[in-house]
């Protein structure tokens, strides 16, 4: 009788949500905890061991590398593999650690596995330096020399305060070669591809004169002149950073000549201090957010997907908000409430519900072939046969993911003009006002806080979709961002690199499976937090919104 009452009365039920709702938070800050570790902990500057290994054959060799994972596996295995000659038993596990030993370009391979069973020896020289390369990933060793035009100009002790000196002045120098290919040279291609569709404009419309003729020639060959200086000002800047280099002996006893151009970063992790490891983390973590990405995407930064993401999101915002409060507006306010309109938003409602891809199968359809086909026909004839807007690009991006979000917004704004009394409707009618008045100046003010719940929905969906991004204008590597400084600066037609898809190339499609992992759990971990700061400050003007029309809602 007493655990029927207690039953009756409701409380198990209520403990009940409270411990599936307790469980849902644990799992989903266990997740979040979990890439957070996995992601950013990639980015501290791990101690560098030296490891004298012996290896399935007997011989011994010297491993120099980063510790980066552990686990075990049975000794029967190893055996059998030949990397355990030990008599052990079967049921008997071994530990094997996976180094990270960089030099690629000497042995093939950034990553190894080796049993701790067969380490004889293993030691963390303060002297280990690791170069983070602009290509073929770190490399490892000791510094023996620094180099310039051939001969050594620091050796020993000196080497190390040379070497920091040079590389400083080396990346200058990168800054200025990416300042002229990207802005300089970068805006003379632009200008010159932009002459050429001008010319062949006039030639489609028989109007390629004598007179037009000449001014473009003087034009073409005015910026063919900036071109060359500027050429000859990057070869000059690749001479001067590359005619440098740093004298490299790896644990095995390889020297290497690496040159200093080719270097971003040289450190010593086995003597830094933890305040100096510290620095170095903040500077890697800057790195990852404001940086380009390089080496298949395994290394550097994802600026251009941050950038690609946020302003995708903010396209799709500003093109679904008015469409889904129009049509909500209809529906609830003008529209005859009857069996088409009640069919209208069962269409709706099962919108929401249609899978993502299908949504980019009609967008690469209609909008990019059809609609962008039609552009280039009726604007861009002096294009052809390259498309300008019949090819995937942030436009049909944008308007695809606002289509698959609009029955978000439309159902979000409906429910919030349904709770708005009619007596506040009548009360503004009462006074003069028309209906469009009424509904301009009162309702949808009120209304603001649903729709802004919608954008909300809305945006939350759309920053984290990738299946029909990758068929309406997502990339692996855009070369220029969709907003330069070229005219018109706003490039809808541009193709662009977004976080989401990021991930899924990062992970699935990077040929070093554990180099890439890290990335992919630092940019899983990004991705989270611009869906939660955009949330964030739609949450704030909603809240706002809320507080300012409670009085009239009372």
């Amino acid at each position: 009788m007493i655990i029927k009452q207690w039953l009756n009365s409701g409380s198990p039920w209520i403990w009940l949500n409270a411990a599936a709702v307790s469980t849902c938070l644990i799992l989903v800050l266990g997740i979040l905890g979990l890439v957070a570790v996995r992601g950013l902990g990639h980015y501290w500057p791990s101690d560098v061991a030296q490891i004298q290994y012996r290896e399935k054959d007997g011989t011994q060799q010297v491993i120099t590398g980063e510790i980066t994972d552990h686990n075990e596996i049975s000794a029967a295995r190893a055996k059998d593999a030949g990397y355990l000659d030990a008599d052990i038993g079967s049921n008997t596990t071994v530990e094997q650690v996976l180094l990270k030993i960089g030099n690629r370009d000497v042995g093939g391979m950034d990553f190894r596995w080796i049993l701790t069973n067969n380490i004889q020896q293993s030691s963390y020289p303060e002297q280990l330096v690791v170069l983070e390369r602009r290509e073929w990933g770190n490399f490892y060793g000791s510094l023996l020399a620094v180099k310039s035009g051939g001969k050594n100009i620091a050796q020993g002790a000196d080497a190390w305060v040379v070497a920091q000196q040079r590389i400083a002045a080396a990346l200058e120098i990168h800054d200025d070669i990416k300042q002229l290919e990207k802005k300089q040279i970068g805006a003379v291609n632009y200008a010159l591809d932009r002459l050429r569709l001008k010319q062949r404009k006039l030639e489609l419309q028989k109007a390629w004169t004598d007179t037009a003729k000449q001014a473009v020639a003087t034009e073409k060959a005015a910026y063919q002149v900036d071109y060359k200086r500027y050429q000859e000002q990057l070869k000059s800047l690749y001479a001067k950073a590359n005619q440098e280099s740093l004298v490299i002996k790896t644990g095995d006893g390889i020297e290497r000549d690496i040159p200093i151009g080719k270097i971003v970063k040289a450190y010593q992790p086995n003597g830094m201090g933890i305040f100096t490891k510290i620095g170095h983390y903040f500077g890697k973590l800057g790195e990852f957010l404001s940086e380009d990405p390089r080496e298949a995407n395994t290394e550097g930064g994802i600026f251009p997907a941050i950038f690609g993401t946020v302003l995708m999101v903010m396209l799709m915002a500003v093109i679904v908000t008015p469409f889904g409060v129009i049509a909500a507006v209809y529906l609830r306010e003008y529209a005859k409430q009857g069996f088409t309109t009640r069919l209208i938003r069962i269409a709706v409602n099962n919108l929401a519900g249609v899978p993502s891809i299908v949504y980019g199968v009609f967008g690469l359809g209609f909008f990019v072939y059809i609609l962008g086909g039609k552009i280039d026909h009726l604007f861009y004839p002096e294009s052809a046969p390259a498309p300008v807007f019949g090819t995937p690009g942030l436009m049909w991006a944008s308007i695809t993911l606002a289509l698959l979000t609009l029955p978000v917004v439309i159902v979000a704004t409906e429910e919030g003009l349904s709770r708005i009394p009619k007596s506040i409707r009548e009360g503004s009618l009462a006074l003069g006002a028309t209906k469009f008045e009424t509904l301009w100046l009162t309702v949808l003010p009120m209304a603001s806080p649903a729709m802004m719940t919608g954008l909300i929905l809305a945006v939350a969906r759309a920053a984290g979709e990738v299946a029909p991004l990758m068929l309406v204008g997502v990339v692996k590597l855009a070369p220029t961002l969709p907003l330069d400084g070229n005219f018109p600066f706003l490039h809808l037609d541009r193709k662009f690199m977004h976080l989401g898809f990021h991930i899924y190339d990062v992970g699935f499609q990077s040929p070093n499976v554990e180099a890439a992992r890290p990335i992919v759990y630092a940019t899983s971990l990004l991705l989270v937090t611009v869906i939660v700061g955009l949330n964030l400050t739609a949450v704030t003007i909603r809240n706002h919104l809320r507080e300012k029309y409670r009085a009239l809602e009372g």
